[in-house]
């Protein structure tokens, strides 16, 4: 789908006018005492896993609305996530969702990952849909549920999926529960809570020993009364109570309205519990937006944060995933845009002045510690982040060479109108 001498072809035609902003930049970078090449080499490496379930149309309860092309198995997924990768640099990672996508060859999809620089983050699985080959139901929650054979089930699909992500070289189990009650008097809450908890016991004593187990919170959804695991607190409590191998996932769309994100990633960097991190925007709840149409100040803070805490902490690197539905978009050019306004929050991240904010912290001078944040956030970095990957072999513009290349016109003549893509 992607030729690189189109590439490179795209690519000369746009490197002068690049070279011109670059070359401002870098050398107002410079001035500042910024090392240029140790935060390109930081951005480059950068890398966000993207989900399987992306790749096609999704995100809403009454229709979807497909662009034609969608790949309809997993092997087109990941030829997908390869024509992402070759045009950006950044989205060198998969993060499966089973039973969505179990690999019918789990050689040949490694085969091809590795063909294309493709790694396997992440596996998640998926209690909070009743699936074919289901013998009971997860309508009244699955590793919360008060029918112990309800649990066993839940249970063993999720040692099912460590067993999967074993065989592709993944590292890490997500856990998303939509366990809870939409009533009041619905369950006992610390029955709920306790049951989850033996079940989760289970599934990581099944963990190999270089393996993580993510614990994602949200407080609400599908159930509106209350969720089993509604806040980052109940999320670290569990995961702390079951060992080192388990930590916090934080989805950014996983929060109430006004919620402090920033803080929460600090803490949990913290005492070393922040393990993987869902990137998304939001104006309501979990809208699963473009990762910073709405909110890139906020993104650029949390970045500010996992930037301090990746120096100053002892927390592993966390594993870093977009989880975000598209029906309005190309899914593919939203996860393009997604990735870039990451890339970007992270590079202003990465130009701040930390020393001079802790000296103005220490000082309690309000005024220059929201100037030096604003100073780094106001600036462009854009050429900063495009060189990262035009020095990787990327596109220059990731998004208009996708559109250049005729990638979706392409899509659909090899795949078709009607081809759909599994998962929400």
């Amino acid at each position: 789908m992607v030729d690189p001498n189109r590439v490179k072809a795209f690519n000369k035609e746009r490197l002068l006018d690049h070279q011109k902003h670059w070359g401002f930049l870098s050398e107002s970078l410079n001035h500042k005492g910024i090392d240029v090449d140790k935060i390109l080499n930081e951005i480059g490496d950068f890398q966000v896993a993207i989900p399987s379930w992306a790749l096609g149309t999704g995100g809403t309860r009454f229709g979807r609305f497909p662009e034609g092309g969608e790949p309809s198995n997993l092997v087109n997924k990941i030829k997908d996530i390869g024509v992402l990768h070759t045009l950006n640099k950044s989205s060198g990672a998969v993060s499966l969702h089973i039973p969505w996508d179990i690999p019918k060859d789990f050689t040949a999809i490694k085969t091809l990952a590795n063909e294309l620089d493709i790694k396997f983050d992440a596996v998640n699985s998926n209690t909070f849909q009743d699936q074919t080959n289901n013998v009971h139901s997860y309508k009244f929650g699955s590793l919360s549920h008060i029918d112990p054979e309800v649990r066993k089930e839940a249970i063993q699909h999720n040692k099912e999926v460590i067993d999967h992500g074993v065989e592709l070289g993944s590292k890490a189990l997500t856990v998303w529960l939509a366990d809870g009650s939409s009533f009041a008097g619905q369950h006992n809450f610390r029955g709920a809570f306790q049951r989850t908890l033996d079940s989760l016991k289970e599934i990581y004593d099944h963990l190999p020993s270089d393996w993580k187990l993510l614990i994602e919170y949200k407080p609400y959804e599908p159930n509106f009364y209350s969720m089993v695991i509604p806040d980052w607190g109940t999320s670290h409590l569990l995961a702390s109570k079951l060992g080192d191998q388990a930590s916090t996932l934080v989805d950014l769309g996983h929060h109430l309205p006004n919620t402090n994100v920033e803080q929460i990633v600090s803490l949990l960097m913290h005492i070393n519990k922040l393990g993987g991190f869902h990137f998304n925007d939001s104006k309501y709840g979990d809208d699963d937006l473009t990762v910073g149409a709405i909110k890139p100040y906020q993104l650029f803070l949390i970045f500010c944060e996992l930037v301090q805490g990746m120096r100053e902490t002892l927390n592993p690197e966390p594993s870093w995933m977009i989880d975000a539905s598209h029906n309005l978009k190309d899914p593919m050019e939203d996860l393009l845009q997604s990735v870039e306004s990451i890339k970007i929050a992270y590079a202003r991240a990465l130009i701040v002045d930390y020393n001079q904010l802790k000296d103005a912290q220490a000082q309690n001078d309000v005024a220059t510690s929201q100037s030096v944040l604003q100073d780094a956030f106001r600036t462009d970095v854009r050429p900063l982040v495009k060189e990262a990957i035009y020095q990787r072999g990327g596109a220059l513009d990731s998004l208009a060479a996708y559109r250049d290349l005729n990638v979706r016109k392409k899509l659909i003549a090899t795949r078709g109108l009607d081809s759909k893509s599994s998962g929400l």
